[in-house]
């Protein structure tokens, strides 16, 4: 089995909570390098993770010759950066989500992946649940006909996060429409087969970070640097018909709605959480759970399977620009007040 050696830039909480226990709970994965613009942020967490070399800047982790693949945990703005430069010496990179702030930097690094023949597989772990699996090979058998709508939801009744890295559109590039919406909308997208977005109105609304008075168990954030929505929804065009309606919102008076989507075809519809199959039977209507894949990887594991067997990125970034096209497009039309066409 080969060896592979993993480089990590951005030490927060992502790298900690998620990439570093999920490139070392596969076999054979050495994670061997950190980097952060905040030298003892970078530091700490070698010496907490006992990881041997630290870096501030990561064209110097990419540039180690012995390392295989790359970890970008920056915040979203910041993904282009460490993910082009590398993919161009030569590194598989697995990038969190999203995969950028707009969808003109992501396509630099769609570009960049595709120059370099190397994996950039997009941080979006729905794919890799048994119930999202499920769904989409009943999506491929034909079991839901034409799939005429669907609708996305992503609201929180009180989850504002505090840190300057989400709630600053220069840092972050947006808000709950990019940090949450990309999740189940991808998600969504990709049971379905991954439909051509033609057409998008948008709306968007900032009616809770830009006040000080708001209850929020996730703690207190600087309302003068709050310059992102708190809620975006946009109803999306497909070609063939197919129309989408999605909703985030990091704070809203309604109950707590995370994931509750469901699509309808002409022959049968779904709920994706919990899997849910509704359908007509012997006269009657029924509904059903229908039997789990199992036995498939994980999202780190399928990344590192991908890299020894030559494999296709698990999650093509190509399909998750076409995502970030759609928010692109839902941040304009909200300013515009009107629908536009993606290009």
């Amino acid at each position: 089995m080969k060896e592979i050696k993993v480089g990590i830039v951005g030490a927060g909480g992502i790298a900690g909570g998620k990439h570093l226990p999920g490139h070392r709970s596969v076999k054979g994965v050495e994670v061997i390098a950190v980097c952060d613009i905040v030298e003892e942020r970078a530091k700490s967490f070698a010496r907490q993770h006992n990881i041997p070399d630290v870096f501030t800047d990561y064209k110097d982790l990419v540039a180690m010759e012995e390392l295989d693949a790359v970890s970008v945990c920056t915040p979203n703005n910041f993904h282009p950066g460490p993910t082009i430069a590398a993919l161009e010496a030569g590194k598989h990179v697995i990038c969190e989500k999203p995969l950028a702030g707009n969808a003109k930097d992501g396509q630099a690094m769609v570009d960049a992946a595709k120059k370099s023949g190397k994996i950039l597989q997009i941080g979006l772990q729905s794919r890799f649940d048994a119930g999202a699996r499920t769904l989409r090979k009943l999506v491929e058998a034909g079991e839901f006909g034409d799939i005429y709508y669907a609708r996305a939801m992503a609201m929180r009744r009180r989850g504002m996060p505090a840190a300057p890295t989400f709630i600053t559109r220069k840092i972050a590039g947006g808000g709950p429409l990019i940090d949450i919406g990309v999740h189940i909308l991808d998600v969504l997208l990709w049971v379905i087969g991954n439909p051509k977005p033609v057409k998008v109105f948008g709306s968007m609304a900032t009616k809770f970070g830009n006040r000080d008075d708001v209850v929020n168990p996730w703690g207190k954030w600087d309302p003068k640097q709050f310059d992102v929505e708190d809620f975006a929804m946009g109803v999306i065009k497909f070609a063939g018909g197919l129309t989408v309606t999605l909703e985030t919102a990091w704070a809203s008076h309604t109950g707590n709605n995370i994931g509750t989507t469901f699509f309808m075809g002409d022959k049968a519809g779904a709920t994706l959480h919990p899997p849910r199959i509704y359908t007509d039977k012997g006269g009657e209507m029924v509904d059903y759970e229908p039997e789990m894949i199992k036995g498939e990887p994980g999202e780190f594991q399928a990344f590192h399977n991908a890299i020894r067997e030559g494999l296709p990125s698990p999650v093509p970034a190509e399909q998750v620009l076409e995502v970030q096209k759609i928010f692109d497009a839902i941040y304009t039309s909200a300013r515009r007040g009107y629908a536009v066409t993606i290009k």
